[in-house]
């Protein structure tokens, strides 16, 4: 029997393709263009990082840390990699769900919460699956086509899940954020760490990111074997950079410069909340390429002309989330300064309800979020939210984990960190919910951990504990290239090029030449 789960994501992808797949005809840009005015507002500075954390708010930050590592631990497959996109709800496989997981074992070898010997075998195995994994155009006998890898697989197979499942080039990219940072990390010279080098490095170049500019210059966001591509290309900021900057560091099947200025086309600068900003709604899209990529001090032209950086861009789309919940327009129970974070998350129910005599829509899984584009916002609280944004605004994301811990306990919490989300306003437990549970005059509660939403609160929290990833990954030559083409410069990336410079001109010290002698 088919599960029910699925659509309502899929609706909700649909939901967003207004301000993030992007028509492709000019005069549809234009549109788009006059829409959003001119020239951008220069960013304000957002507030001082200047929070101290207690002992308790470090205690709980490395209990959460090790418990949502464990999900990854518990759930992944460890003979093939294969993670669930969901549980403890019987569900698919999701590939994005699967980079978290490689990105998962570097960070518990270095917490100590396996051994290096562990996450080089769960590595191995989840690389040699992927490398010989059928890539073909049958309609369900295979799990991708061009290197690219089908949205979701089926558990057992590891093939198509389902004749509406698209190879998706965005769940593909985040499933290569893993597979780079493995061969990054895995950098010794034991043959297994030589190998999962070899094989990170054969996935990464067959994916072939020029065949999916149907619409060049830019990158669509699927194909189906039945049907071809779909009609809608990837622009304006979201979770699609770090796709955008894989294919242009790709030696094999690379994109040019164009790609990135088409993306950059469809920007959306404004101010919500009293921030300006480069604005997506739901937080994810500020968080996603950060997990695996350092945007501090770097910069590409359009940063330049703003005097800004990726980084302080989302610590800016964090505030103006803060800032909306506590202003709370909308007046659901429990927001503010403590109880924050919209992003796409699961949820109760796709209906329409009165809250204080209004009528409120109410959705299941839905790309929440809160911007000049567009709010969805039903009351729904994903903790993903505040955790993702660790690194950028660690004085209002830990006390909010915190308190959303103690105010509603083993409701949101459990062996294997938050639940995917909570909803605080729905208290009455006659209100039919699809997914989850309500607790009686406490709130509704997911029963499921999502593994797209459990990767960036176990590795923004590292981030931001210790920068093992962003170290990590500034090594990495794919990374660096898909930077410098898309204009990147300065900050790591200046050093870089400092540092190999150095390496190729070396310097002897501690030796004095003799002097020439000149014949008489």
């Amino acid at each position: 029997m088919r599960m029910p789960l699925p659509m309502p994501r899929w609706f909700a992808l649909l939901l967003l393709i207004a301000f993030v797949f992007q028509p492709h005809d000019a005069s549809a840009r234009r549109r788009h263009a006059r829409r959003h005015g001119g020239h951008p507002p220069v960013p304000v500075t957002a507030p001082a990082q200047d929070h101290r954390p207690s002992e308790r708010e470090l205690a709980f930050a490395d209990t959460l840390e090790h418990r949502t590592f464990q999900w990854f631990w518990d759930k992944s497959d460890a003979a093939t990699g294969l993670t669930p996109d969901r549980a403890p709800a019987k569900s698919f496989v999701s590939v994005a769900a699967m980079g978290f997981s490689l990105s998962a074992w570097p960070i518990g070898i270095e917490r100590l919460y396996i051994t290096r010997d562990q996450g080089i075998e769960r590595t191995l195995n989840a690389l040699r699956w992927l490398m010989s994994a059928p890539q073909d155009t049958s309609r369900m006998g295979a799990s991708g086509y061009r290197g690219f890898y089908y949205h979701f697989l089926d558990t057992k197979t590891g093939t198509r899940w389902a004749p509406d499942v698209e190879l998706s080039t965005q769940d593909t990219a985040l499933l290569l954020g893993g597979v780079l940072f493995a061969s990054s990390y895995f950098d010794h010279g034991d043959p297994r760490e030589v190998e999962i080098r070899a094989l990170a490095d054969s996935i990464y170049r067959r994916v072939d990111f020029a065949w999916a500019q149907n619409h060049k210059p830019l990158l669509t966001l699927g194909w189906f074997p039945e049907t071809g591509f779909l009609p809608y290309d990837w622009g304006g900021l979201n979770e699609t950079v770090i796709l955008h900057l894989l294919a242009m560091g790709s030696p094999s099947h690379g994109c040019g410069i164009d790609l990135w200025r088409g993306y950059q086309k469809h920007y959306v600068w404004d101010s919500f909340q009293g921030v300006n900003h480069l604005c997506f709604p739901p937080l994810f899209g500020h968080q996603y390429t950060h997990c695996w990529v350092d945007f501090r001090g770097i910069q590409d032209d359009a940063m330049r002309l703003h005097a800004t950086d990726f980084f302080k861009n989302s610590q800016l789309a964090t505030e103006s989330q803060y800032r909306y919940a506590v202003a709370n327009p909308m007046g659901w129970k429990d927001y503010g300064g403590q109880m924050w974070g919209i992003t796409a998350c699961d949820g109760p129910i796709d209906t329409v309800m009165s809250v204080n005599g209004l009528s409120r829509q109410f959705h299941t899984y839905a790309g929440r979020g809160v911007s000049v584009q567009h709010i969805t916002d039903d009351g729904t609280i994903a903790p993903t939210a505040a955790a993702g944004s660790m690194p950028f605004r660690p004085e209002i994301a830990l006390p909010a984990l915190v308190a959303m811990r103690e105010r509603f306990g083993e409701n949101v919490f459990n062996e294997y960190g938050f639940v995917d989300a909570f909803n605080p306003t729905l208290t009455d437990t006659l209100v039919p919910v699809r997914m989850g549970r309500i607790v009686a005059g406490v709130g509704w509660f997911d029963t499921d951990q999502l593994g797209i939403d459990q990767g960036p609160i176990l590795m923004m929290i590292e981030n931001w504990r210790s920068g093992l990833v962003w170290r990590v990954m500034r090594r990495n030559p794919y990374v660096q290239r898909g930077l410098e083409v898309a204009g990147f410069r300065g900050g790591w990336l200046a050093m870089n090029h400092a540092q190999a410079r150095a390496a190729a001109n070396p310097v002897r010290r501690g030796v004095r030449h003799a002097p020439k002698r000149v014949a008489k």
